[in-house]
């Protein structure tokens, strides 16, 4: 009998989920006694937390207090005329399709990503941003979402326009396939080579999981990945640039916002 991993099995992917977010939240609001109020258009997922504790430490953000999730909390931040809302520590595929779910469910239009990852394939000096196309599918929350597959691509239609906002501006962005991993401390020298083979330019842990989300549910997602280390092997590494990435990462997240909301 030929063994078949569980994570395969038993999907019908036209199916709904019986335990959907809208029915959490509205239980967590009964609990904590929220009111329905909306969450920003624009949601961040922060997983490192260098950005939200560097708007905390400015005084730049607010809680969020139309945000009823269970797990975290959402600060509500302003920068070049944009509004968002953003979630630090957001590490992992699994945690980060869950907290994107429950923030569509919540108002959110239009969700950006942006982690530090790895370097893959050098093109550019670290740090610098790549705005991710398409994410090798090296983590299991994918599988629940579309069918087994080697990569999810991003929607073109979002990422065309904001690779051409960003193109027009003096930030250091490159474009290109990131590889999505459950494992960070299972990165091998097997397993780097064959992605540098494939040409994708850094690992990190969220892009292919929330890529799929969006494919399956019809969602807005923009994945970035901040070039910031080399798996450890160098010293001096995990290094993020001036501000500690912060001022480059607004910029981005502001560009990126604009663009993407005027896409239909």
């Amino acid at each position: 009998m030929q063994f078949q991993a569980p994570i395969l099995g038993l999907k019908n992917y036209a199916e709904q989920s019986v335990f959907r977010p809208e029915n959490m939240l509205r239980e967590s609001r009964r609990q904590k006694s929220l009111g329905e109020t909306q969450v920003p258009r624009v949601c961040v997922l922060d997983p490192d937390g260098d950005l939200l504790l560097a708007l905390q430490t400015n005084g730049r953000a607010k809680k969020c207090e139309g945000w009823a999730c269970y797990h975290t909390v959402m600060y509500k931040f302003e920068h070049e005329g944009v509004a968002f809302g953003i979630i630090g520590n957001a590490v992992g595929a699994a945690f980060a399709v869950l907290l994107a779910e429950q923030a569509f469910a919540s108002g959110c239009e239009l969700l950006i990503s942006i982690t530090s990852a790895g370097q893959i394939v050098p093109v550019a000096k670290a740090p610098h941003f790549i705005l991710i196309d398409r994410a090798l599918r090296d983590e299991g929350t994918s599988y629940h979402y579309l069918p087994p597959a080697r990569y999810v691509a991003a929607d073109p239609a979002l990422i065309k326009p904001v690779a051409a906002a960003l193109r027009s501006t003096n930030l250091q962005v490159s474009f290109g396939a990131s590889w999505t991993t459950d494992a960070p401390f299972r990165e091998t020298a097997t397993a780097i080579a064959a992605a540098r083979a494939e040409g994708i330019l850094a690992v990190e842990m969220e892009a292919s999981a929330l890529y799929a989300f969006a494919q399956a549910c019809g969602k807005k997602i923009i994945c970035f990945a901040q070039i910031t280390n080399q798996m450890g092997q160098i010293s001096g590494d995990f290094e993020k640039g001036e501000g500690n990435g912060v001022p480059g990462a607004l910029s981005l997240l502001a560009i990126a916002a604009r663009a993407a909301l005027m896409v239909g």
